[in-house]
């Protein structure tokens, strides 16, 4: 047995992840398609993924990397966005944000700057 700590997560939490993997939006879709299946340098990363109370829209946990795509919502949540991306930094997780514009119109450039992350560069 190994000594690494291993965290539940809440049945509640878990429920609202797997929900809102459905109605995914067009951006987080395109993401989804270019990333998933360790598609990106090989890495595996997760849609719709709790970390403590947050759900967050991608996650990579061989990096720490949380994803978000922002759309036109999160120009009147920027206090909340900003509180959950200190929480999430305090934790040690790395956060990188995309417009879901910079994923329609630059795929390519958003795929290169996660790989990066990814590699820690």
């Amino acid at each position: 047995m190994t000594s690494e700590k291993r965290h539940r997560i809440h049945p509640i939490k878990l429920k609202q992840a797997k929900r809102l993997r459905q109605p995914q939006t067009p951006a987080e879709e395109k993401l989804w398609q270019a990333i998933r299946n360790r598609n990106l340098g090989g890495f595996k990363f997760r849609r719709q993924h709790p970390i403590g109370r947050f759900i967050v829209d991608f996650y990579c946990a061989a990096a720490k990397l949380v994803i978000e795509i922002d759309g036109d919502i999160h120009a009147f949540q920027a206090e909340y966005d900003e509180i959950r991306t200190k929480w999430l930094e305090d934790q040690g997780y790395t956060i990188i944000r995309f417009e879901n514009r910079d994923v329609f119109e630059n795929l390519d450039c958003v795929a290169q700057a996660l790989l990066e992350k990814c590699q820690g560069e």
